[in-house]
């Protein structure tokens, strides 16, 4: 892939649900070339969500990357959403095995606005809290998916958030608090088709044109297996007899 510069797929999401890519841009979109070219390799092509940018990035750090991004995304022309397609096996947000959505996110070039890093304003009152994860993209506590599964869609016409490119609904707003757990529990429970909302759509030569900002509904669906959680007495019990399992001089 020679217009690919570097790759990496978040392990913290299961690999195929979010990758990022720094690639070449030496004509207008030429980004696209290396995006699908990416979905098109292997193992790659059940990423679900691709995230391009076309500059150096550590893409290791989540958040530094996503700041990056977020300045420079054009949410009009840079957010590319494809429907019936196939997914992950593993991939359950759907509700259909092996068939979903993909998306492809640019963020290139110089940046296009200012960050917000606080949230300041009256928060809705079906929104409990709400915590900033990184410049520009804030979470918020909503109501359960099965009370109001429309909630997503009515947030991002709320002026309150009007200033932020991207809002996450989650069910507990403390996902913020960890990249890693902010990786898992956003990207294992959306699926682009159905869950990215934005406060106006419009189709503009046969492309979605979005205006911000953009909220993903990552609230747990119906049908979405439980969340598997460590025991405290195991987790305990590993992180005592750790040195035993693994012993320095291995």
């Amino acid at each position: 892939m020679p217009g690919v510069r570097d790759l990496w797929s978040y392990g913290e999401t299961g690999f195929h649900s979010l990758a990022a890519a720094v690639v070449r841009e030496r004509y207008g979109r030429e980004a696209l070339v290396s995006g699908f070219r990416i979905l098109g390799e292997g193992q790659l092509s059940l990423t679900k969500f691709l995230i391009l940018t076309d500059t150096p990035q550590q893409l290791s750090d989540f958040p530094k990357l996503f700041e990056h991004v977020l300045a420079r995304v054009r949410w009009e022309t840079d957010l590319f959403v494809f429907s019936n397609v196939s997914m992950d096996t593993l991939d359950y947000t759907s509700g259909k095995v092996n068939e979903g959505s993909k998306a492809i996110m640019l963020g290139l070039g110089e940046p296009v606005r200012d960050l917000p890093r606080e949230f300041r304003g009256e928060l809705p009152r079906d929104v409990s809290n709400a915590e900033v994860f990184c410049g520009g993209c804030l979470v918020i506590q909503g109501v359960p998916y099965d009370k109001e599964p429309e909630q997503a869609g009515r947030l991002a016409r709320e002026s309150v958030f009007s200033k932020w490119p991207l809002i996450v609904l989650h069910d507990d707003v403390k996902v913020a608090r960890s990249a890693a757990h902010f990786l898992w529990a956003t990207w294992t429970r959306f699926e682009p088709a159905a869950d990215i909302h934005a406060a106006e759509t419009r189709v503009q030569r046969h492309h979605l044109s979005y205006q911000e900002p953009i909220v993903i509904d990552a609230r747990t669906k119906p049908g979405f297996p439980a969340e598997l959680v460590v025991r405290e007495d195991i987790a305990a019990l590993v992180n005592r007899r750790w040195g035993e399992y693994f012993p320095h001089d291995l």
